[in-house]
Order: C-alpha cells, then structure tokens, then sequence
C-alpha cells in the first residue's frame, strides 16, 4: 500500500481546514470500510480511498472539470509518489467522471456509490430532532430524495447512478451506508457526541476538526451539501442546528 493511515489522516489535515470537508472525507472512509468488510477487501485499503478522495480539493478545486489538472488529479500525481497502489489511485479519479477514468473496479464503484450519498445521508441526520443516524430510516432518506428543495445540490440521477454501478438496490444501499454511519457518528460531530476524536472507525490519535458537524464542499462531478443561504455555508453539508440542509452544487 505504501502509505499508512496515520499519514493518510495527516496529509488529508494538512490540505484541508475545512471541518465539513473534513467530516465529509471521514464519513466516506467509513463507508468505504464497510463496503470492503460486505466484500471481503482490504478495509484499510478501501478506507484510505474514502479518506484521501478528496484531500486536493480545498487548494486545488476544479471549475473547468479539467481532466488532468486540480482535484483529484493533483493530488493522485501526490499519492502516487507517496507510494499509493495504483488501483487506488484509479478509484480516486473515477469518483470525478470528468476525468474520463473508468469506474471499472469494486472500489471504485464503491467510492462513486458512497460518496454523494453520505452527504446526503448527513444532511437527513442534521434536521432530526435525535441528530443522528440512530433513528435515520430508508423510507425517510427516500422521501427526501424525491424532495428537489431538500438538499438541492445532490445529483439524485448519480445517487441512483451509484447504487446501479455498484449492482445493489438503492434501498438496501442506502440502508448500508446508514449502518456503517452509525457507529462513528459522534466522530463526524451527530448524535449528541459533540465532542469525539475525529476517528474513523477502529482509529485512534485524531483530533475532530469542530464540534459542530459540517460536511463537504461543493466540487465538479460532485454536489455536496450545504445548508440554506441564512444558515452559514459550505460544502457537502455543512452542520446547523436549527437550519434544514440545502446542497450546494460543488464540484468534484
């Protein structure tokens, strides 16, 4: 593999002082672990993928979609001289289909699948009353989906997209993904946990980046959430307790 995850944390802190960005890398390192668990992968593997898939992206966005240059192929021109496997390094520029790399491995579908929806799922976790993925439900997240006002930047055609591409039901993705939340929600800032270490699942030794949740940035292929104009800003979600979530079109 030729990078650890204590570095992989370090890099990703080290490019990103977004918390939302930063919550959002580690809600889709979770994710990816599960899934890797589901297939019998390398978890630490997957969850590298999920934690350093977006680390370029705050110093190097890319509002021309450009193929070759900015995020993610930046910062897999770094990972690749950090030693990161070359079927990882593939799966972090499929996640941008702009870059024209194709999702034609397990983790890279994996990656495209979990990534738009954890924010989504972030998103319907912040407007309950619990703030959590506890109670969080498929017919909820469902409902939402269908609701365009709700979380407005998400692709709902690429969520479907990435359950399709992955050959699972949306349902029982999104069914999932919830389950690989829960257990590390007070890490991503929900829940009631305020506080936590910043870890990914089975981590130790980070330091969460705010104790209020917020999720990523918008990025080109990719629409994060955000919430409403008057609730403050940012990217994939980003956390407000008395505000509903709003997707901001970001690009990947």
């Amino acid at each position: 593999m030729g990078l650890t995850r204590e570095r992989a944390l370090a890099l990703m802190q080290e490019h990103t002082q977004s918390p939302s960005l930063r919550q959002h890398m580690l809600a889709v390192e979770a994710a990816m672990r599960a899934y890797a668990g589901k297939y019998g992968e390398d978890p630490e593997a997957w969850g590298l993928v999920g934690l350093l898939h977006d680390f370029d992206y705050e110093r190097f966005p890319n509002p021309t979609h450009s193929a070759t240059e900015d995020h993610p192929s930046w910062g897999v021109r770094q990972l690749r001289e950090l030693g990161l496997a070359e079927p990882m390094c593939r799966a972090i520029l499929g996640h941008a289909t702009y870059t024209g790399v194709p999702r034609d491995s397990r983790m890279a579908q994996a990656l495209f699948a979990v990534d738009e929806l954890c924010g989504f799922l972030v998103a319907c976790a912040l407007v309950r009353p619990s703030r959590s993925f506890a109670d969080l439900e498929v017919s909820s997240v469902k409902k939402k989906l269908k609701d365009k006002a709700f979380a407005r930047g998400v692709n709902r055609d690429e969520v479907r997209q990435g359950a399709e591409e992955l050959g699972v039901p949306l349902e029982e993705h999104i069914a999932f993904v919830i389950g690989a939340l829960r257990p590390v929600e007070a890490t991503l800032g929900l829940g009631g946990g305020g506080g936590g270490g910043g870890l990914a699942p089975a981590q130790s030794g980070e330091t969460r980046s705010s104790s209020t949740p917020t999720a990523r940035r918008p990025s080109p292929r990719c629409s994060r959430i955000s919430p409403p104009p008057d609730a403050g800003s940012t990217s994939r979600i980003t956390s407000s307790a008395t505000t509903t979530p709003v997707a901001a079109s970001r690009t990947r």
